[in-house]
């Protein structure tokens, strides 16, 4: 349906989100003319780069119909044993001192392979065992943070290698790496979702699990896919937020999950299952990103973010519920 033929109502119901994003930033532009430059931009989206990857995987766990609360201690899990293997030779705390400087495709592979672990586990036990999605996802998020601190002994890692840093550098000292790879999974994710089976089969699993099993989709094959795939990208944050930050702490991440579930549900993603889009979840994210970058640039206090945010959340399941219930 084309915007042309659509009513202002139906104009508002399918891209409200985008007119609140535009609002938004029309008047931080106002208020803050800063915020429009080419420097503050790029760090806006920088900013949303780490949970805008996780929210990527959590559009397919929540099109599924599923919940996914384990990806911030997955995030620091994968990171902590990443950046213990890329430590420079002269780390003051070295978790490896007599193994050589790694290749960076070593920390890299095994923050994938762990966030992509932890995520078939989880769809396993959904899969297999039939528990709820927010009791095995709890329980990682549990696990996977208590074996980051074991791991640490609680301690920080840091002192990484540069081209493992290079991940949150910048190119040509203009274009940050984050950036880059946030869009590359974008458009992977995007391709996933829309122009494959993997992708119809997850949207036919969130309208309706019976019917799809009914119709030779197999069910618990797919929820273990959707799950690992939104671990491999928790990895992949974790990459990011090691290249931003040089090192990483076991405490890491704390709370990020609910920030990619709120951009993905901000983003249009219906909890009821079957409906969302990537594109969706890019903006949401954007959304909260621009609501933090402003609240900094405008100086209000951090804490009334957590508030603004919040009343956002509820604001988007409440119109979620209300479309739900006009389409039943």
């Amino acid at each position: 349906m084309t915007l042309k033929g659509l009513n202002p109502r139906q104009v508002v119901r399918k891209y409200g989100i985008i007119l609140v994003l535009l609002l938004m930033i029309i008047l931080l532009s106002i208020v803050q003319p800063a915020f429009l430059s080419a420097t503050n931009i790029f760090n806006v989206l920088t900013q949303s780069s780490i949970f805008g990857i996780m929210a990527l995987g959590m559009t397919f766990v929540i099109i599924s119909k599923g919940i996914d609360l384990s990806v911030g201690s997955v995030l620091a899990f994968a990171g902590v044993v990443a950046a213990s293997l890329g430590q420079v030779t002269t780390a003051t705390e070295k978790y490896f001192p007599n193994m050589p400087v790694m290749p960076v495709i070593v920390p890299v592979v095994t923050a994938l392979a762990i966030g992509a672990f932890c995520g078939f586990i989880n769809g396993f036990l959904i899969a297999k065992t039939k528990i709820p999605a927010f009791i095995a996802t709890l329980g990682m998020l549990t696990i996977a943070r208590g074996f980051a601190l074991i791991y640490t002994s609680g301690r920080p890692v840091s002192n990484l290698i540069p081209s493992l840093t290079a991940l949150g550098g910048k190119i040509f000292n203009v274009i940050p790496v984050p950036v880059i790879i946030y869009f590359i999974m974008i458009i992977v994710s995007a391709i996933l979702l829309n122009k494959t089976r993997f992708g119809k089969n997850t949207y036919a699993i969130g309208g309706n699990i019976v019917a799809a099993e009914v119709s030779g989709v197999k069910v618990s094959r797919n929820i273990i896919m959707i799950y690992s795939y939104c671990g491999l990208l928790a990895g992949l944050a974790a990459l990011v937020f090691a290249g931003r930050v040089g090192s990483v702490h076991p405490g890491a991440a704390d709370g990020y999950e609910l920030t990619a579930i709120a951009s993905t549900t901000i983003g249009g993603t219906s909890h009821s299952g079957g409906i969302g889009t990537i594109g969706g979840a890019f903006v949401g994210a954007l959304v909260l990103a621009v609501l933090r970058n402003g609240f900094t640039l405008l100086g209000v206090n951090a804490y009334w973010q957590k508030v603004a945010e919040g009343l956002i959340i509820v604001g988007a399941v409440i119109v979620d519920m209300r479309k739900n219930a006009k389409r039943d």
